[in-house]
Order: structure tokens, then sequence, then C-alpha cells
């Protein structure tokens, strides 16, 4: 079991939403803490509301273009140490259609979403292998499960973390190197507002089910306990899990047909 009392944690898309949530949990648990996001500033709000701000660095990424990932993951463990953990929670959406997404938008999403925490997890890897030991949280989607509307990036890229995660942890799993992924459904963050919209900038609009969706710091909660069990995968979601089971158990032509009356944004 991974309990994270005196672990190194580093956390992605930290400044709001599930990874403010995740920050504030893990430093209850008596973690060292690095977050990283764009924002400095509410990197700086989120650490000075901590229960022991003193055991909380800042490391400000831009994801959408990680340059140097095992530099990043230097100037991570120069502050505390050897990262113990990664929770990989950064991301970004969309609210477009395949015929309106610029391939710019298509690559954006990808890069965020997929290739910056490949990117990371790589960094760490040779190091937790060499240690036994080692934790790597993702925060993927429903949408790693299912397909909709005006998600085709987004579907695309959380997809593509099952196939990266699932197999790293059949490689790795016996070397002390775990893998969590985490299917949020409806939290209730920025994530609407900040999706591309047609024109490559944030829709900035709080979807309706996004705005009365659960709270973040339970997601959050859920998340650490699925890690302290060694959880392979956990959904963390309400009546939007159906859409899971329907993909999962109906026939294609069925879900396919559900899922076109369904009003998404």
């Amino acid at each position: 079991m991974t309990q994270l009392a005196g672990k190194i944690v580093w956390i992605t898309g930290a400044s709001s939403g599930i990874g403010e949530g995740l920050a504030q949990q893990a430093s209850q648990r008596g973690a060292k803490l690095v977050l990283s996001s764009r924002r400095e500033a509410e990197l700086e709000r989120v650490r000075r509301a901590l229960p022991r701000p003193q055991d909380v660095a800042l490391l400000p990424l831009d994801l959408s273009c990680l340059v140097d990932p095992e530099d990043a993951a230097r100037r991570a463990a120069a502050f505390f140490g050897p990262v113990d953990v990664l929770a990989n929670n950064a991301g970004i959406s969309q609210r477009t259609t395949a015929l309106e997404t610029p391939m710019a938008a298509y690559r954006q999403i990808m890069e965020v979403d997929f290739f910056a925490p490949v990117a990371l997890t790589k960094a760490l890897l040779p190091g937790m292998v060499a240690r036994g030991s080692g934790h790597v949280v993702t925060v993927s989607s429903v949408f790693g499960h299912i397909a909709m509307a005006r998600r085709t990036a987004y579907a695309a890229a959380k997809h593509a973390l099952h196939g990266f995660y699932d197999s790293a942890r059949i490689e790795l799993g016996q070397q002390g190197v775990r893998f969590t992924l985490v299917c949020p459904g409806f939290v209730r963050t920025n994530v609407s507002a900040n999706a591309l919209g047609p024109d490559g900038k944030p829709w900035g609009q709080v979807d309706k089910e996004i705005g009365g969706g659960m709270d973040p710091a339970v997601c959050a909660e859920r998340i650490w306990q699925a890690v302290e069990q060694d959880r392979y995968e956990v959904m963390i979601a309400g009546k939007e899990a159906i859409a899971v089971y329907f993909k999962r158990f109906l026939p294609l032509t069925a879900y396919t047909a559900f899922a076109r009356r369904l009003k998404v944004m």
C-alpha cells in the first residue's frame, strides 16, 4: 500500500480544481509537495492555504511546451529529494466538433493530456525502478472509456493514457512501481471554461453538468484513497458512469444511438 506520510508528491495542474484538492489532502496526510501549473500566483495561493506550507515547493510549468522533462524532474527532486508519487492531473478539454477542430487544437490537447504526462512519467521511472518503489497517478476521465460528440481530441487523449499506463503496469508492476488511473465524471472545476472553443481560445462557459458536479475536494479524497489501496483504476462518477457501462455491454450501434441523443456542450 502507498501511504503518503513522509513521501515526496509532485502534482501537476495544482493551481485549482482537482489538483488543488489533491494538494490539500496530501498535505494533510503528511506528504511533502511539489506543485506545478502555469500560474505561479495561484500556486502560491494554494501553498499558503495548506496545513504545512513549509513542506511545499512550487515548480511552474507549461505542459503545452514541455521541452525538457528530465530537467523538470531534476528540478522537482532538488526541493526535497526523489519524487515518490507523481500525480499527473493537468489537462485541457474541448467544446468543438471534428469538422471545426483545427489540427493545432488536436496537437495542443494531445501535448497537454497525453505527451506531457507520459514524458514526466518516463523522466521519473528510471529512479523509481532503481529504488524499487514509486507510484504514478494519472487523472484520465470517463472519456477514457467512452466516446461523445464534441470531444474527439479529449477522448482520444484519454483513451491513449489508458493504453500507455495499462501497458506500463504490465511491464513494471513487479519492479515496485505502481500505477493508478483515475476516471472522474463531472467535477466542479474550470475544465469547461478553459476548454478550447472553435477559435482555439478558451470556451469561457461553465457547463451545467460541470457546475453541478462533484466537489473537487471529495474527488481528491477518493483519488488518494484509491492510491492507498493500490487500485489499478478507479471511476469517480455519478449517473454519468452509466454511459461507461452502456458502452461496455451494449452493441456499439445501440451505444452510438444513445450518445447521439445526449445534449452535450
